[in-house]
């Protein structure tokens, strides 16, 4: 398994649905910031369910932070983190029936059958909390250095939310800060929810686009060919079990515009160099420009239905019908976005960290200002 991603601020992450804990351990973090317990419970608050669109199975996420950190600063060195699993019902899983869309049956080939079922074992979005915990530390260091990131729900189950102001999104993102179902439009938000309690009642599940915006990053960050912005990104966000699309700026509806009608011009505005549009989302070349990175992910319907399905034993090698038992979520449209905020901070942490050096978290402006 590869569990590592980064070049210079990197995260591993550890453990299973079922196991006795998950967690990570994120090194290469400069030493001196301040880690805010309430702000990375907040963070876990926001992926944790609620309500009657998302699982039954409600984790408190005790994290302990057990190295790394000393009377409430970073010191520089790896940063463990361990949230342990206490709300498990492990009897609800067999194992042999391969689940539609779950990695059941390719890990299973892949591991020999050692790998650890139960409720998805290293697969299941349980792991995504130790993402959400270390985001709870790069996101409000980020902020101080004026880079803000949000995500929102763009679609779901046929109900569109307002997009992204794509040359200024700020507004847009601080209006989701304390936003619990993340739309811009709450009423176009109210929609969704009841398309989403229609899925669970009919014992399905629906997906749904999400759209990200980060804004405030210095033009210049990026290392193209293989390492380029989009590259980076994409490679973590597809790292997320559910999803199976992700596109920047115009994406896919842009290759239907002509090249006058698509390309960003550039314009002063405010003493610096901009660009009138933001097709591009923010990124030439693979290197940001100075504009907002814009980028849209697609997320799958939740694969665990309750609904019979056909599928094959892969113990006995017979076809079966399945019923899904457990507690699972009608769409996880919701408790992705805290997850693609911090996988993205990651990312962005990470990138600029390759450009300035490991202290550009302390130091920031100061750094890209010199360029």
């Amino acid at each position: 398994m590869k569990n590592t991603i980064g070049n210079s601020l990197t995260i591993t992450i550890f453990g299973e649905s079922h196991g006795e804990a998950i967690g990570c351990v994120l090194d290469g973090v400069a030493p001196g910031i301040a880690i805010d317990d309430e702000c990375i419970k907040a963070y876990l608050s926001k992926r944790r369910p609620s309500g009657l669109t998302d699982t039954k199975r409600c984790e408190p996420d005790n994290y302990k932070i057990v190295s790394g950190v000393f009377e409430g600063k970073t010191t520089g060195t790896p940063i463990c983190i361990i949230i342990p699993n206490e709300d498990k019902k492990s009897a609800d899983y067999n194992f042999g029936p391969a689940r539609p869309s779950h990695a059941d049956y390719a890990a299973h080939v892949k591991y020999h059958g050692f790998e650890d079922y139960r409720g998805g074992g290293h697969f299941s979005g349980r792991i995504t909390a130790a993402l959400v915990a270390a985001g709870g530390i790069l996101l409000p260091q980020l902020e101080k250095l004026g880079i803000f990131i949000g995500t929102h729900i763009l679609k779901c189950s046929g109900i569109e939310d307002l997009a992204f102001n794509p040359v200024n999104p700020s507004k847009d993102i601080k209006k989701l800060k304390d936003s619990s179902f993340p739309v811009l439009d709450e009423v176009k938000g109210q929609a969704m929810v009841d398309e989403i309690e229609k899925a669970k009642n009919t014992l399905d599940s629906v997906g749904g686009i999400i759209q990200t915006a980060v804004t405030g990053l210095p033009s210049g960050v990026g290392e193209p060919w293989f390492d380029s912005v989009e590259s980076q990104l994409s490679h973590a966000i597809f790292s997320i079990g559910a999803v199976k699309g992700v596109e920047f700026g115009a994406g896919f509806e842009g290759t239907s515009l002509k090249g006058s009608e698509f390309n960003d011009s550039f314009i002063k505005g405010d003493g610096k160099i901009v660009t009138k549009t933001n097709n591009n989302g923010g990124i030439n070349g693979g290197i940001t420009n100075g504009m907002p990175i814009l980028f849209n992910t697609a997320v799958k319907p939740t694969p665990s239905i309750s609904k019979p399905q056909q599928t094959v034993n892969f113990l006995t090698g017979n076809e079966e019908e399945l019923v899904i038992k457990g507690r699972h979520d009608p769409a996880i449209i919701r408790r992705i976005c805290p997850v693609i905020d911090s996988m993205t901070a990651i990312i962005i942490a990470d990138m600029l960290c390759c450009r300035y050096g490991t202290d550009v978290l302390t130091k920031g402006e100061k750094l890209w200002n010199m360029d």
